[in-house]
């Protein structure tokens, strides 16, 4: 499905699927062809498993806008936990996530993909000391992936626009971008998701639509992921906005939460074609 020119697509890991097969089940019931594809189980596979899963992506012909990585060891119970024990931030886990991304970029160019995206972690502010080490580990998983042709894509959320912006500038990689998510920045407490998209627009190469409601204490505690359309993001603005930036990459629906996650991303699907 492509509306005014962007494919939409589904993350792979927001329809919880038992398997490939009935991935690629939900995906078609969605009546869709692009997904979003979650790496980390996949390379974890042995060789002939992996080759078992990955052929009923290849029959049903469905279309990969990204892959994503999670790393073991990401504790998302709270704001301050994730800022210790997510993306290349934990020193003890840093060779092992840098392996596991390899890995991933590497699976992401035989499966034909550009991109794949993460959560970098949390990025100090430049005076702090710590801020070298993220700007050094970014530019070191940066330069895997340019060996393997995949751009690395950073997560919004953390970080406000500017900061976000200038760590880019940082660490200098030809092949660093943005996979610009409206909801996290408002999970995060990190700044009004319009205005980054502004700020962040020459760097953005995949986004997600996602929703959320801010929490009483932004950046303090998680905000409240929410259907896509029913939060502050302000779909039809959003949307909007997009268009206005001239972005005409994938539009790709993610939804973390909830019982209902076919039912919240056919009603995404709904707002973008009455919002083209």
């Amino acid at each position: 499905m492509n509306i005014a020119a962007h494919p939409i697509g589904v993350c792979s890991w927001s329809l919880q699927p038992q398997g490939m097969g009935q991935l690629v089940a939900m995906v078609r019931e969605l009546g869709l062809e692009h997904l979003q594809l979650a790496l980390s189980g996949l390379i974890r596979l042995d060789d002939k498993r992996k080759a078992q899963e990955l052929s009923h992506l290849h029959l049903a012909g469905i279309k990969l806008t990204a892959g994503m990585i999670a790393f073991p060891g990401e504790d998302y119970t709270t704001i301050d936990i994730i800022r210790r024990t997510g993306g290349f931030v934990p020193d003890d886990l840093w060779p092992i996530r840098r392996a596991l991304a390899r890995e991933s970029a590497r699976l992401a160019a035989e499966l034909g993909m550009k991109m794949v995206s993460t959560h970098i972690g949390f990025v100090p502010p430049p005076s702090d000391a710590g801020y070298q080490k993220i700007v050094d580990r970014t530019g070191a998983v940066a330069e895997d992936f340019a060996a393997l042709g995949v751009d690395l894509l950073m997560e919004t959320g953390p970080e406000p626009a500017e900061e976000m912006r200038a760590f880019i500038g940082s660490v200098g990689a030809s092949n660093l971008f943005v996979n610009f998510d409206p909801a996290n920045m408002i999970l995060y407490g990190a700044g009004d998701p319009i205005k980054a998209l502004g700020v962040l627009s020459p760097h953005i190469r995949h986004v997600h639509l996602k929703d959320a409601i801010a929490s009483s204490r932004p950046g303090i505690d998680w905000g409240s992921e929410v259907p896509f359309g029913s939060g502050q993001v302000g779909a039809g603005v959003f949307l909007r906005a997009i268009k206005q930036t001239g972005y005409a990459g994938p539009l790709v629906i993610e939804r973390e939460a909830g019982d209902d996650r076919i039912g919240d991303v056919r009603r995404a699907i709904e707002i973008c074609v009455r919002d083209p």
